[in-house]
C-alpha cells in the first residue's frame, strides 16, 4: 500500500519538529513551574506567547481540512499530531487540542451561520476554549443510549436538566462554550434519534461546576474534567445543533476523528518515552557494562519497540481509509456496528493504541529512571510522560515475553540494514542462531535463552 506523504505533509512535519525543538522542549519546565501557580485552571503564559509565535509561523489549525485549516487527510496529519503528542500540552500551541479539534469540527459540519460566526470564528482563533458534556456517573455511558439528561423544549428555549462528569476542557478559565448531549425525544421507538446535542455557555445559569475530577489519580489541570450538574439550564432553540434527534449522527462524526486524534498523539507520546529509555539505558553504568547491555533492559526495549510499531501500523491503515476529513456535506448517519465492521469484505480490525504509561513504567524501572522522568514533568502528581492511562501488569505475559528471543529479533529488524530477509520473514538474528545443528546443539538451544547481540543493541539505542 502506498503511505508516501505529499510534498505539503512532509514540509509541515518538518516545520513543526523544528519549532517543537526550538520552542517547546526548551520551555517544558517552564510550562511546569507556572502550572503549579495559584491560577490552576489559567493556562499558562508560555502557552500563550507560543501560540502567537505557531500561528505567524502558519503551524495553525492544522487538524482541521478547508478553508478554517491546513487542508490535510487524516494520514497527512497523522505524524504532526504524532510529534505534538510529544509533549503532552504542545497541541494547543497549534490550535489543535482536545476537545476544541472535535468541537470546533462539530460546528464547522454542523453548526448554523449563526453559530459558527458567534463560537466557532473565536475557538479558531484561539481566543476562547470548549467543552463536551457527555458521560454521566449514573449510567454506563459508553452506551449512549442510557444518556438520563433531559432536554426539553419550552417556548423559544430548551431547559436542561442532568448531571456529568468528565466535561473535558470546562474547568479551564478560558472555557466559553460547552457541548451537551441529552435527550430531547425520551420516548422515541427509535432510540438512537432520542438524543440531541446543544450549545450551552458556561457562565449560563442553572450550570453549576461541582469539583473537578482526577483520572486515574492524575491532576489535569488546567484543562480539567469536572463534574457539572445541569440544574434548569435555559438555552435559545437556536443554540440546538443541526436539529433534535440528531445527536448520534453529530457523535459519530465528532468521535471517529477524535479517537484517531487521540491515537496518533499517544503513539507520539511512546515514542518519546522510549527514547529516553534508550538515552539512560546507554549513559548508566552498572555492574561494569551499560544498562543497555543487560539482559532484562534489553528485552524492555525492545517489547516497548515492537508494540509501538505494531501500534502505528493499522492506525495509519486506518486514516487511510477514512480519506479526506470534513468534505461530507452534512452529517453522516448512523450505522450499526456490524454494518461499519464490513470493509471489502473483510471484518475490520480496529486501531490499538500504545499504553505511554507502560513504556513510561518500563523507563521508570531502568535504575534512576523515574527520577529522571518526574523532573522531565515536574508538573504532574505522579511521574510519566504525556497523557495516563490505565495500565495492569499480567505476571504471565511479562513471562511469556522474556522467554524468548523473536521479539527483540523483531526489533533489532528494523534496525539493523544488513538483515534485510528480516523484513521478508526469516527474523532469526545471527547472534542468537545456533552454529551448530546438531541434537546436541539443539538440545541446548532449548535449555538456554538465546541472547541478541549487544552491539547491535547499542547501535538500536544509539539510533535514537
Amino acid at each position: 500500500m502506498d503511505f508516501e506523504l505529499s510534498a505539503r505533509a512532509k514540509e509541515l512535519q518538518a516545520r513543526v519538529a523544528a519549532f517543537m525543538a526550538s520552542h517547546v522542549y526548551p520551555n517544558e519546565h517552564l510550562y511546569g513551574a507556572q502550572a503549579q501557580g495559584e491560577a490552576r485552571y489559567r493556562t499558562p503564559q508560555i502557552v500563550q506567547d507560543l501560540k502567537k509565535k505557531a500561528r505567524a509561523e502558519g503551524l495553525w489549525n492544522l487538524f482541521l481540512p478547508g478553508d478554517h485549516g491546513a487542508g490535510l487527510t487524516n494520514l497527512e496529519y497523522a505524524p504532526l499530531a504524532e510529534l505534538m503528542g510529544r509533549v503532552d500540552w504542545s497541541s494547543e500551541v497549534f490550535n489543535c487540542s482536545a476537545p476544541d479539534t472535535g468541537n470546533m469540527e462539530v460546528l464547522t459540519l454542523y453548526g448554523s451561520p449563526e453559530q459558527k460566526k458567534q463560537w466557532l470564528e473565536p475557538l479558531l482563533n484561539g481566543e476562547i476554549r470548549s467543552g463536551f458534556s457527555m458521560t454521566e456517573p449514573e449510567v454506563a455511558s459508553s452506551d449512549a443510549t442510557n444518556i438520563q439528561c433531559t432536554i426539553l423544549r419550552d417556548g423559544d428555549h430548551y431547559v436542561i436538566n442532568g448531571r456529568k462528569w468528565f466535561t473535558s476542557g470546562a474547568m479551564n478559565e478560558d472555557c466559553k462554550i460547552l457541548i451537551v448531549m441529552g435527550k430531547t425525544d425520551p420516548h422515541n421507538p427509535n432510540k438512537h434519534q432520542q438524543q440531541s446535542m446543544i450549545l450551552v455557555p458556561k457562565d449560563t445559569p442553572g450550570v453549576n461546576i461541582i469539583r473537578d475530577i482526577k483520572v486515574y489519580g492524575y491532576d489535569h489541570a488546567p484543562v480539567g474534567h469536572p463534574e457539572i450538574v445541569y440544574d434548569n439550564v435555559r438555552v435559545p432553540v437556536a443554540n440546538m445543533l443541526l436539529g433534535e434527534g440528531r445527536g448520534f449522527e453529530i457523535a459519530q462524526g465528532r468521535l471517529g476523528p477524535g479517537r484517531i486524534h487521540h491515537c496518533m498523539r499517544l503513539i507520539g507520546c511512546a515514542q518519546r518515552a522510549l527514547e529516553l529509555m534508550c538515552q539512560r539505558a546507554n549513559k548508566r553504568i552498572a555492574f561494569g557494562k551499560p544498562l543497555g547491555e543487560q539482559g532484562s533492559v534489553r528485552e524492555d526495549i525492545a517489547n516497548s519497540w515492537c508494540e509501538i510499531e505494531q501500534a502505528q501500523a493499522p492506525h495509519v491503515q486506518g486514516r487511510r481509509q477514512d480519506g479526506p476529513r470534513g468534505q461530507q456535506g452534512g452529517a453522516r448517519p448512523h450505522r450499526r456496528r456490524q454494518d461499519r465492521r464490513a470493509v471489502d469484505g473483510r471484518a475490520r480490525d480496529r486501531p490499538r493504541h500504545p499504553d505511554p504509561r507502560r513504556h513510561g513504567r518500563l523507563a521508570g524501572h531502568v535504575p534512576g529512571g523515574i527520577l529522571h522522568l518526574r523532573a522531565l514533568h515536574p508538573h504532574r502528581r505522579r511521574a510519566g510522560p504525556g497523557p495516563h492511562v490505565a495500565a495492569r501488569t499480567d505476571a504471565s505475559e511479562e513471562i511469556r515475553l522474556r522467554s524468548g528471543p523473536r521479539a527483540f529479533r523483531l526489533a533489532l529488524s528494523g534496525c539493523e540494514p544488513e538483515w534485510p530477509a528480516a523484513r521478508m520473514g526469516d527474523r532469526r538474528c545471527p547472534a542468537s542462531t545456533p552454529k551448530s545443528n546438531s541434537p546436541k546443539s539443539r538440545n541446548r538451544s532449548k535449555r538456554t535463552r538465546s541472547t541478541p547481540c549487544a552491539s547491535a543493541i547499542s547501535r538500536a539505542c544509539a539510533n535514537f
